[in-house]
C-alpha cells in the first residue's frame, strides 16, 4: 500500500506536500498523545506526589529525625545526600504514569535538594592562596603496602601529615618513608603526625576509648603556631539487631569537642577519621564550633570512603581561627580511605 503523503493548499488552489515531522516531533508526539484531553493526569499519581513531598521533608527535617532507635537519625545524616536519588526515580515513574500531579510535586524534593547541597556542584578551589598545606590519611592497619601509601601521601605536598590508623609494627615503615620529607614527626597510639615544621607540647587527647587514638601538637608555621589535632573516632556499623551502632563514636566526639572549645591557640586545625559528616549531629560538639574546608573551598562532595566507591565524606580536615583557602581528594593508595588535603591561611590573635 503507497504512503499517503501529507499536502497543504496553496494560494491558488493547488496542494503541495506538507513537511514531515522531525525525529524530535514525532517523539513529543508519542509521549504526549495519551496526555491531551485527559482528565485523569491530575487524578493520577497522588501516591508518587506524596512519596515526593515525603522525600522533601526527610531532607528537610533530618535533624528531627530520632536517634532513639537504632540511631536511625544519624545514619539519615549520614547518607542525606544520596537521598536525592530519589528525584529521577519519582520523575520517571511520574511520565510513566502520565500524572502531572506526580511530576509537579518532584519540584519539591528538588528545590529541597539544591538548596542543601547546590553549593557542593560548584568548584570553588582556589589556585594558590594559603600559607600551609595540611593532609590527612587513614592508612588501614591492613595495608599492604606502608611504604608506598607513605609516598603517596608525602607527594602532595603537604607540610603537615596526619595518619590515622597505624599498625605498630608498621610505623617504622612510616617512619622511613616519610623521613626524607618531613623533618619532625610523633606517633601517639595509633595516630601520628609529621612536619616540616617543629612540633611541640605534643600530647594525647583523650576521648575516652581507654586507649590512644587522639592526639594535639603545636606546630611552629612560618604564618604563626598553629594547633593541630588528629583523631580517629571509633567506628561505626550498621546491624539488622541494633542499627546504627555509634555510641563510642558520639562519646569520643563529645570529648573531642570539649578539647578543642579548650584549646587556648587561636588557629586551630583538626585532620583525621571521624567516622562520620558533616551532616551527622552527633559530631555537634566538634562540627558547631569548626568550618570544614571542604564545604567552604572544595570541590564537589569530597567523599573519602570506601576508596573503592566513595559513597561519604567520613574523613575531615577542619578549621578554627584559620581560614580555608582550598581543598581536595588526594589519589587512590593501598588504603580503603582516600587521601584528602587543604591549604589554610593562619590568621594572626586580631584577625
Amino acid at each position: 500500500m503507497a504512503q499517503q503523503a501529507y499536502r497543504t493548499e496553496t494560494d491558488n488552489g493547488g496542494s503541495e506536500p506538507e513537511p514531515r515531522p522531525t525525529r524530535l516531533g514525532r517523539l513529543r508526539e508519542r509521549l504526549t498523545r495519551g496526555w491531551r484531553g485527559d482528565r485523569r493526569i491530575w487524578r493520577r499519581g497522588l501516591v508518587l506526589a506524596a512519596c515526593s513531598v515525603l522525600t522533601a521533608l526527610v531532607m528537610l527535617a533530618h535533624g528531627h529525625i530520632p536517634n532513639a532507635i537504632g540511631n536511625l537519625g544519624s545514619l539519615v545524616d549520614t547518607f542525606l545526600p544520596w537521598v536525592g536519588l530519589l528525584i529521577p526515580v519519582l520523575l520517571v515513574l511520574g511520565l510513566i504514569r502520565k500524572s502531572a500531579t506526580a511530576l509537579i510535586a518532584t519540584i519539591l524534593p528538588a528545590a529541597v535538594w539544591l538548596n542543601l547541597f547546590g553549593g557542593l556542584l560548584t568548584d570553588k578551589t582556589a589556585t594558590g592562596g594559603g600559607d600551609l598545606t595540611v593532609a590527612t590519611h587513614n592508612v588501614n592497619a591492613d595495608n599492604p603496602d606502608p611504604s608506598a601509601t607513605a609516598r603517596d601521601v608525602a607527594a602532595s605536598g603537604a607540610d603537615v601529615l596526619a595518619l590515622e590508623e597505624l599498625k605498630a609494627s608498621a610505623v617504622p615503615t612510616y617512619e622511613r618513608a616519610l623521613k626524607a620529607t618531613y623533618a619532625y614527626h610523633e606517633v601517639v597510639g595509633t595516630v601520628g603526625l609529621w612536619s616540616k615544621y617543629p612540633l611541640s607540647d605534643v600530647r594525647a587527647v583523650d576521648i575516652r576509648l581507654g586507649w590512644k587514638r587522639a592526639m594535639r601538637a603545636t606546630v611552629a608555621a612560618p604564618a604563626g603556631r598553629v594547633a593541630v589535632y588528629v583523631a580517629h573516632l571509633p567506628s561505626v556499623r550498621v546491624k539488622l539487631e541494633a542499627g546504627f551502632t555509634a555510641r563510642q563514636r558520639d562519646k569520643s566526639a563529645n570529648a573531642l569537642g570539649e578539647a578543642i572549645a579548650d584549646e587556648p591557640l587561636p588557629n586551630v586545625v583538626l585532620l583525621g577519621d571521624l567516622n562520620g559528616t558533616m551532616n551527622d549531629r552527633a559530631l555537634n560538639a566538634v562540627t558547631s564550633q569548626m568550618r570544614s574546608t571542604q564545604g567552604a573551598v572544595g570541590s564537589g562532595f569530597g567523599f573519602s570512603w570506601p576508596a573503592s566507591f566513595p559513597m561519604a565524606r567520613i574523613d575531615q580536615i577542619l578549621v578554627k581561627g584559620a581560614e580555608p583557602e582550598s581543598s581536595w581528594t588526594l589519589p587512590a593508595t593501598a588504603s580503603d580511605h582516600l587521601p584528602i588535603a587543604a591549604r589554610v591561611r593562619v590568621t594572626s590573635q586580631g584577625d
